[in-house]
């Protein structure tokens, strides 16, 4: 389900982030947020969360050496780190999150039945731990080989993957959410002044368009090394069970909901990156 990954193309890509402004202090919660919340608690978003943030803060360093030629310094690493407040990230994705189940209240109800299944503590636990063990970078060395043995091998779990992968939308999803990323990045360099006045929207839409096939070749072969390593415990009934949550209306509606969350999310923090980076290189404080 933890399966979305925004891959950097080049240096114009961000992983999850937050607006460098703090949320204002919220009003109580609504039956509906209330719902949302505890469906975020049974999905363990802050366990996906953390990871998430260990990802991006691993992004700011990067983007600093590569982009901002090694400066920023602690004043950097403070605003990468306010950019990746857990707390604020799971405010704003769950109130993304909300807006997409709210025409499908019926649908939480089975979301939460499935994922409190047996069967689905130990697919979470399985993605969360797939998740984290790929920022080692041997892991992932690792992984990619065993999917290239086993489609080597024609083994059947890879078609299994591929139905998943399929059934959720795994590889437009991610390939659109992080040409929209890379999109806001621009666009928040630009607000800033960091690039060229003649530099028009249409110009960085096709800047950021011609990024495509290597960002969805990223994708690939970030995803079924992923896919493989998370549910290689799993026997063939278990995924099979889970492709079929996945295909029924509520499984629809999750994954509709979670990319949407976390669409918009990425889309907002890139563009706090492009402001933040922008601020930078132009010497004003962040």
């Amino acid at each position: 389900m933890f399966s979305l990954r925004i891959l950097p193309a080049a240096i114009c890509a961000a992983l999850m982030a937050l607006p460098l402004a703090a949320s204002a202090q919220s009003a109580a919660p609504t039956g509906s947020e209330a719902q949302i919340s505890r469906l975020s608690d049974v999905l363990r978003m802050d366990d996906v969360i953390d990871i998430m943030r260990q990802e991006g803060i691993t992004y700011g360093r990067q983007l600093q050496e590569e982009m901002l030629e090694g400066r920023g310094g602690p004043t950097w690493d403070r605003a990468v780190d306010l950019i990746y407040d857990p707390a604020t990230l799971r405010q704003r994705f769950d109130s993304v999150l909300e807006a997409g189940l709210a025409d499908a209240p019926e649908a939480v109800a089975q979301i939460e039945s499935f994922f409190l299944s047996d069967l689905g503590q130990e697919i979470l636990t399985l993605e969360i731990e797939a998740r984290r063990s790929l920022l080692d970078d041997a892991v992932e060395d690792a992984a990619r080989a065993r999917v290239e043995d086993m489609a080597q091998d024609a083994d059947p779990r890879l078609e299994a993957l591929e139905r998943f992968a399929e059934v959720n939308d795994l590889t437009e999803a991610n390939v659109s959410g992080a040409l929209n990323s890379n999109l806001a990045f621009f666009q928040g360099l630009a607000e800033q002044g960091a690039l060229r006045d003649e530099m028009t929207e249409e110009q960085m839409l096709r800047d950021v368009w011609a990024q495509e096939a290597d960002i969805r070749e990223e994708t690939l072969q970030w995803l079924f090394p992923y896919l493989a390593l998370a549910y290689g415990p799993l026997t063939d009934e278990e995924l099979e069970s889970y492709i079929q949550f996945s295909m029924s209306e509520a499984g629809q509606s999750l994954n509709n909901a979670l990319f949407a969350a976390f669409d918009a999310v990425f889309a907002s923090i890139s563009r706090d990156l492009g402001r933040a980076a922008a601020r930078q290189m132009m010497g004003d404080d962040i």
